[in-house]
């Protein structure tokens, strides 16, 4: 299960801003975003590609940690 954590989220509005997206990614399921620590899990199929995913993270106005 991939991890990414990311900052600048600061609240519930914010985890469902990015639940939402991951979850619109094909090959993307089981999505768990927390606020506390800061971070999104899911399950990917194998054509996912976390570089577009942390860049899509990054348009909706959050920083995924390398």
């Amino acid at each position: 299960m991939p991890t990414i954590k990311i900052s600048g989220m600061s609240c519930a509005h914010c985890t469902g801003s990015v639940t939402k997206l991951l979850t619109s990614v094909p090959g993307i399921s089981n999505v768990s975003v927390t606020l506390t620590p800061g971070q999104a899990s899911f399950d990917a199929s194998p054509e996912v590609d976390l570089n577009s995913l942390k860049e899509a993270i990054r348009k909706i106005g959050f920083e995924p940690q390398d």
